[in-house]
């Protein structure tokens, strides 16, 4: 298992905040600590969204031969998700926009890609280098038009529901891709097969896996994780 180093460590704990910190105890300090708690992501999330998570800043890049670490398969559904034979996937884009589209993978491959060697930061604590491949999604949110009202978009997957949201000027970041190959070699369904979303700008919680839906909103969405406390920004 790798370790976090210095400054990966900082930019954890200076992003993640003492709201993650009070939830990974077991303690939620009471109403008033609450209140605090709160104020405090919420300044958390505008110093990730405006300083850390700039669209000027990008993550690391390293060769493939610095690939390490492994990437253990997690999901919330009993059993790993998979689509059977009878079950045709394709990803629905919709609500703040201008052209609904509904993808296939096919569809998607045919997209302009990117590939890229990052690191992958867990909140429990390791990290991994590893390659990803996928359509950049600022193409895709060129296809769909989003409206003047769009200011976040919902992620929804089949993995027993899960879903989260991010603020539309992250999502839009030049690294935040709809990853299909993981490693060289397609998505498996460990990892999320079909379509995962990825971004070296963000932990692990807030990648959703086993997409099925992106939806553009006025509202800023909840997220299976972030409605049980974690940050919501989720940035690194």
């Amino acid at each position: 298992m790798a370790s976090l180093d210095r400054r990966d460590f900082l930019r954890l704990g200076i992003v993640a905040g003492p709201a993650a910190l009070v939830a990974g105890c077991g303690w939620d300090g009471g109403p008033l600590v609450k209140s605090k708690l709160a104020s405090m992501s919420r300044l958390n999330d505008w110093v990730g969204e405006n300083i850390l998570q700039s669209s000027k800043r990008l993550a690391r890049v390293y060769p493939a031969s610095a690939r390490n670490g492994t990437m253990p398969g997690y999901f919330i559904s009993r059993t790993v998700p998979t689509l059977s034979i009878a079950q045709p996937w394709a990803l629905e884009v919709g609500g703040e926009v201008k052209a609904p589209t509904s993808l296939t993978l096919e569809m998607l491959q045919q997209l302009p890609s990117i590939t890229y060697t990052v690191k992958h930061h867990c909140v429990e604590g390791w990290t991994a280098v590893a390659t990803w491949t996928g359509v950049p999604f600022s193409v895709v949110a060129g296809l769909v038009q989003p409206t003047a009202r769009a200011q976040f978009a919902r992620f929804d997957s089949f993995d027993n529901d899960y879903h989260n949201g991010w603020d539309l000027a992250t999502a839009m970041h030049p690294q935040t891709i709809l990853a299909y190959a993981f490693n060289d070699r397609p998505l498996t369904p460990d990892h999320g097969a079909p379509l995962r979303l990825y971004s070296p700008i963000k932990l692990g919680y807030k990648l959703t896996k086993y997409l099925t839906k992106v939806t553009f909103t006025s509202t800023r969405p909840g997220g299976y994780w972030e409605d049980q406390g974690y940050p919501w920004l989720g940035g690194i």
